[in-house]
This record gives structure tokens, sequence and C-alpha cells, in this order.
């Protein structure tokens, strides 16, 4: 059977039959909606090369289908090779994104006057770092997520609710070893410590995580795997400092690399928030 023999078969089909066209109808509009959102992830996880893939895969499987007695179904088992794809290779993502819909917020916490001019920021920035680099050089561990209200209220609850402006003081008071809260993570939201003491969810990709580090350095990635969030982590055996962001981890920042880190948040991620 040629191409034009199925094609007049399948109109035949369409005009005489309401219930094909309905059926018709779904499909189209389910697959629709389903490639679009895949390749919308997967342009904005910068993977266009991907895409290109799968729009190949997906007209390939339309000519194999029209012209070959192959049972349609390939055009099925296309998009669902490419799922299974996306869910292995873009698992924190879609952790990320899927934590990121539920729409959780910093609980009870109100940010009134959000007053956004840049000496407060130099300030906030100067201070954070002069904590981290004091704990660096005493040993002090220590876990600091740069959050954009978009932290569960459990995590929040875990800990102590602050509400305080940021001081290095303030930061190393918390991290001070045996206190109550120097185990937990600190949050931190704009010009404000929203609390400390925070219990925030382990990393699972041991694979990933070279074998000296710990618990802090778990906590500190695995909360960024689920929330698009920076952890500032100070290691307690060797001082080092560390930033984790998407599940990834960058060792011994240094102060240029905390700078730049730091204006980037404020400057860009929670301007972005705002707007």
């Amino acid at each position: 059977m040629n191409i034009g023999e199925k094609l007049s078969i399948f109109w035949k089909t369409f005009t005489g039959s309401s219930e094909f066209v309905v059926a018709l109808s779904v499909s189209v509009i389910v697959f629709s909606v389903l490639y679009f959102y895949m390749i919308k992830f997967l342009f904005d996880n910068n993977s266009g090369g991907l895409v290109t893939v799968f729009v190949l895969s997906m007209i390939l499987g339309a000519g194999i289908v029209f012209l070959s007695e192959m049972n349609s179904a390939i055009y099925i088992l296309i998009p669902a090779i490419y799922i299974v794809i996306i869910i292995v290779l873009y698992s924190v993502e879609l952790k990320r994104l899927i934590w990121a819909r539920t729409n959780m917020k910093l609980a009870d916490v109100k940010h009134i006057g959000r007053s956004y001019d840049e000496e407060k920021v130099e300030k906030c920035i100067n201070e954070i770092i002069k904590a981290l680099q004091n704990m660096s050089k005493n040993d002090t561990g220590a876990i600091i997520v740069l959050a954009t209200d978009n932290v569960p209220s459990q995590i929040i609850d875990s800990g102590v609710k602050i509400d305080a402006d940021i001081s290095s003081a303030l930061i190393e008071s918390v991290f001070f070893p045996k206190t109550p809260l120097h185990d937990g993570a600190m949050i931190i939201s704009d010009t404000k410590i929203i609390a400390a003491g925070c219990f925030l969810p382990l990393s699972q990709n041991m694979d990933k995580i070279p074998k000296d580090l710990g618990t802090r350095h778990r906590a500190g990635i695995g909360v960024t795997e689920t929330i698009d969030v920076v952890s500032l982590i100070v290691s307690e055996e060797t001082g080092i400092i560390s930033i984790a962001r998407a599940g990834r981890l960058s060792r011994y920042a240094d102060f240029e690399t905390l700078k730049k880190t730091l204006n980037k948040y404020y400057w860009q991620e929670l301007e972005s928030v705002r707007r």
C-alpha cells in the first residue's frame, strides 16, 4: 500500500466517523501539550541539541508510519523514550521544578519595606563574606542558604525563626561550636536572616560527592537539588568554603568568588523574583 492509498483511507475514516475525529482531536491536543512542555523544559536547561534530535526523531517516526506497514505505536514509543531520557538526565532539575510548582513560600515571614539601596546591599555582602572567612580561619562548620522566598515552610519550621538584620557577629555566634543552632542551616532572604538551625534534605547522589565530605555538604547540596537556592558551606574539618547550586558543588571559594556569587544573588536573582 503506497502513501496515496494510506492518505485516502485516512481521509475516508476521518470524514466518515465522528468517534475517530474526537479520538484524533484529543490525541493531537494531548501530544501537542506534552511535546510543548518537553521542548520548553529542554530549552530552559540549555539542551537545544536534544530538541533537534527529538524533532528529527518525530519526523522520522511519522515517515516510517506512513511509508511502511509498521504499527503507528512507534509514534507513541518515541516520546516515551525521550521522557525516560529526560527523567534520567535531568532528575535534579525536575525535582527543583516540582518543588517550585507547589508554590511553597517562606512561612509567616513578612518583608516590610524592602528598601534595596546599594549601600545596604554592599553591607550585607561584606558581612556575609566576613563571617564566612572568619569561620573558615577557625574551622567552624556552617551552612548558609541564600533564598528567594522559595524555601518550604517545613524547612523554616525545623529551625528557629530569627528575622534579624544580617551581621557577621550574629552569623558567627549562631555557628559557634556547641551552641544550640550550630549544626543546622541558616536561611537568608533579602537583607534578613530568616531562620537558623534548620534541617535540610540530604543529597542522594552519593557517587557525585567526594568521599571526604560529610553530612554538612550533603545537606548543602541536597537543598539545591530540590529548590532554586544557593548554599554557602564551610567545612569544619578543613575550613574550605564551598558553593552549591543546582546539585553541583564548587570548592575553594575565595573572596572574589564569594563576592561574585553574592552580587548575582542580590542584583540578579532577587530582582528577577520581584518583577
